[in-house]
């Protein structure tokens, strides 16, 4: 089952053109959203909370429209904005106060302990918190009220390495009830790194990479080797390559062709999430029978 459904969705504004889009974010797994600045990830995100209307195309949660039954929807998500938007002049008291009526499962006792564990203090005014802290109360009150989705957008920015680290091991833990669901968008690929299972890629108004990350990685391989023995019909075969004095390096799905001919005269290493976007971001479409893939840039 899957907790988000995005089925040919278009939204098109000044600054973006999101055409057809389609993904999932399976149930009971952390997805990682990934995509270079202004890519449409915020306005996705916005789309799927309905506070934008797709031109086209449908979004599901849970299996139900956000029309059928939004109040009982949105009360299952823990929401993260990239921003904390509250009223500066309450405390943090204050803003418990006007929040939690919102939610019929909110947990006072689970908040509480968050604020401990982020050294938030309980009467604090939100015009007094660093953007680190505000993040850190974002997290708490979307982490307070027993949701089954976590949609969280840039959830670490602004945090320093310690406390980011220990809200990666809280999203971790939330995944201790296979229920319990998350879909993080972020630029900062090493969070993915440590707790994704499952990667959606936007690139140039497009999906290009919705999968299990294992999949993904299983099926694209970086190859590195002397530039002499590359040849335009190999080039062909990679997703993209770039050339230098002291070789080649390479993204494809076909290193065991790699393999074959040279044997260890390559270097076939697994690619990590970053060197995935980046190569696949420089990488040009090529129309195939069954479906879309992706080819090197002319060089």
């Amino acid at each position: 089952m899957n907790a988000i459904e995005v089925n040919n969705v278009s939204y098109k504004n000044k600054r973006l053109d999101l055409k057809d889009i389609s993904f999932e974010v399976p149930q009971g797994f952390v997805t990682g959203f990934i995509g270079a600045n202004g890519s449409g990830k915020t306005t996705l995100v916005r789309l799927i909370m309905n506070l934008l209307t797709p031109q086209s195309g449908s979004i599901r949660l849970f299996d139900q429209f956000m029309r059928q039954d939004e109040i009982n929807i949105k009360e299952k998500i823990g929401f993260v904005y990239s921003e904390l938007y509250l009223n500066e002049k309450w405390t943090i008291k204050k803003a418990e106060k006007m929040i939690a009526p919102f939610y019929k499962n909110w947990n006072h006792d689970t908040f509480h302990d968050y604020l401990k564990k982020f050294d938030l203090p309980y009467k604090a005014k939100i015009k007094t918190l660093s953007t680190g802290m505000k993040m850190k109360l974002n997290i708490a009150l979307a982490f307070s009220h027993e949701a089954e989705l976590f949609i969280l957008d840039e959830p670490t920015a602004g945090l320093d390495p310690i406390v980011r680290n220990e809200v990666l091991n809280i999203i971790q833990e939330e995944l201790l009830n296979e229920n319990k669901t998350v879909f993080i968008s972020t630029h900062i690929i090493s969070d993915l790194e440590k707790i994704a299972d499952y990667l959606v890629y936007l690139k140039d108004g497009k999906i290009i990479l919705n999968d299990y990350l294992n999949e993904i990685l299983n099926s694209y391989k970086i190859v590195r080797g002397e530039s002499e023995t590359l040849d335009e019909e190999l080039k062909s075969l990679t997703v993209y390559c770039e050339e230098a004095r002291t070789g080649y390096t390479a993204l494809t799905q076909e290193a065991h062709v790699f393999e074959e001919l040279f044997g260890n005269k390559v270097m076939i290493d697994e690619p990590t999430i970053e060197e995935l976007m980046i190569y696949l971001g420089k990488g040009t479409v090529l129309k195939s029978n069954s479906h879309e893939s992706y080819g090197n840039d002319v060089l």
